[in-house]
Formats: structure tokens, sequence, C-alpha cells
């Protein structure tokens, strides 16, 4: 009796993940516009009820999306800091690099820029426009990542996470609208980053 709790939260992560699945190709092959609780319950193999229980309404599902993929995303940007332990603008630096070009390859990321699946505006607003899921959610990771792993004791915390707003806002710009290469990206933000934490 004592595993059913676990064994319940582990069956609710799997249909969560496999409902994010099914949104994630859906968004990729169709764009957002395609993407309707039936047509997900359906392709998941629940009833609506269900999922609306497990997920919420479709702009639950939409944050819920771009969570996941913003967790993944900071998964790299982390593994990017570590492999510069004594340099965190060299970390920045990987770290943004890892980003942009991960992004310009990431099919859910390409289809929510580029609006396919007709006018509707889509996910796009939860990228560029609302504070959460991702700005607040990559500034809070970023700041704890570099507090803990580099010697910033001389920055307070509302200093550090301003300055890393601004590398995430920089890096969130040059993914929705490059103007060059990305190695001038991210050498541009090398510099600002160098600036900002310049002790």
């Amino acid at each position: 009796m004592s595993e059913s709790p676990n064994f319940q939260s582990e069956m609710r992560r799997l249909l969560r993940e496999r409902v994010l699945d099914v949104a994630r190709e859906l968004v990729a092959a169709e764009g957002w516009s395609a993407v309707n609780m039936s047509r997900v319950a359906k392709d998941v193999g629940v009833s609506r009820p269900v999922l609306y229980k497990e997920i919420g309404n479709r702009q639950a599902l939409g944050e819920a999306l771009l969570e996941r993929e913003t967790d993944l995303f900071l998964a790299g940007v982390a593994k990017c800091l570590a492999a510069q332990p004594d340099d965190v603008v060299a970390g920045l630096a990987d770290a943004v690099e890892y980003t942009l070009r991960e992004s310009a390859n990431n099919t859910l990321i390409k289809a929510i820029l580029t609006g396919e699946g007709g006018t509707d505006p889509g996910l796009l607003p939860l990228l560029a426009v609302e504070p959460e899921p991702v700005l607040h959610r990559a500034i809070s990771a970023l700041s704890a990542a570099v507090r803990a792993q580099y010697d910033v004791a001389d920055l307070d915390d509302e200093d550090l996470a301003s300055a890393m707003e601004v590398v995430v806002r920089l890096a969130l710009s040059h993914m929705m609208q490059p103007l060059g290469p990305i190695d001038h990206a991210v050498e541009q933000i090398r510099k600002i980053g160098g600036a900002l934490l310049a002790r």
C-alpha cells in the first residue's frame, strides 16, 4: 500500500511527459494553432477531462511545453558553465553560444519563431513577451548557477540578477532576431557580460 502514491506520481509524470511530447510534435509539424485539447487527448489516448485535470487549459499546456524546453536548455547552459570553472565570462559566452546554436536547430523554437500554422500568435508571446515561463526561469537559474560556481561574492543578489537579466535578454534577442553570425552575437555578449561582472 505504501507504494501506491509513488506509483500514481510516476504515472502522472509519464502522462505529463507524453502530453508534452505530443504537443511538441504538433507544434513543430503544424504550428500552435493545430494544438487543441481534444486532439492532444486523442493522440495521447486519454479523455479530455483527464487531460484538463493533469495539465489544465490550452494556455497551461503551452506554458508547460515552454517550461520543459527551457529546462532542457538550462541543463545545457549548466554544462557550459561547468566546463569553464575558473572564468565566468568564458562560461557565459559558451552558454550563449550553446543556446543560440541549439535554438537554431530546435524544431519547436523554429516553429514558434516562424509562426508556422497561420495567424495565431501561438507561443511567441510566452517566449518573447511574458516574463514566464522563459525569462524569469532563465534569469533565476543562471543567477543561481553563476553564484554557485564562481567567485562573485562582491556582487549582491540584485546586482547579479540584473547582470544575468542583461545576458539572458540579449541571448533571447539574438535568438529571435539574429542580425549576423552567431560568433558575432557571442562576442558582443562576452564583452557586455565582462563589463557587467568586472570587479
